[in-house]
């Protein structure tokens, strides 16, 4: 089954790559590695903001998670051209805005990390980190930046 074969099943719609708001640009490819900037969580367009522990729980941080993993397969597309010429997904690195006591990082991410791997399969298969911090811009609750290799 195609990648786009497993989005249509999943009804995820590719979003058109979003125009960088700062100085810098959306993607870059070197080799045969393609490295996307970090995703801010938006939800119906807007900015999804919070504070995992204090405005939001893990599961709704776990759903923004996830809403960013489908930016960043729209920005993926249009950096590649064709997602099936992914031939793995090396690494997620994800940010929390999150108060001090929270512990849950790994699980928000989860909602990434888990849409990766059933559009991918085994080649969704990649390392990962998830901090917590203080703040993120815009007051996004979650971004997250992917690195994924083509054949």
């Amino acid at each position: 089954m195609s990648v786009y074969d497993k989005l249509q099943t999943l009804n995820i719609h590719l979003p058109a790559m979003a125009v960088p708001a700062a100085a810098y640009v959306p993607f870059v490819q070197t080799g045969h590695l393609v490295f996307l900037s970090g995703h801010i969580a938006k939800q119906d367009g807007k900015v999804w903001t919070g504070q995992l522990g204090k405005t939001m729980q893990t599961a709704e941080g776990a759903s923004a998670a996830r809403a960013v993993a489908i930016d960043l397969l729209g920005t993926l597309h249009a950096a590649v051209g064709d997602l099936n010429k992914v031939k793995r997904i090396v690494k997620v690195m994800s940010l929390v805005n999150s108060s001090p006591d929270f512990t849950e990082h790994h699980l928000v991410t989860n909602g990434c990390s888990e849409l990766i791997g059933q559009v991918f399969g085994d080649k969704g298969a990649h390392a990962r980190s998830a901090f917590g911090v203080a703040q993120l811009p815009l007051g996004a609750c979650v971004e997250i930046e992917l690195i994924a290799e083509l054949a």
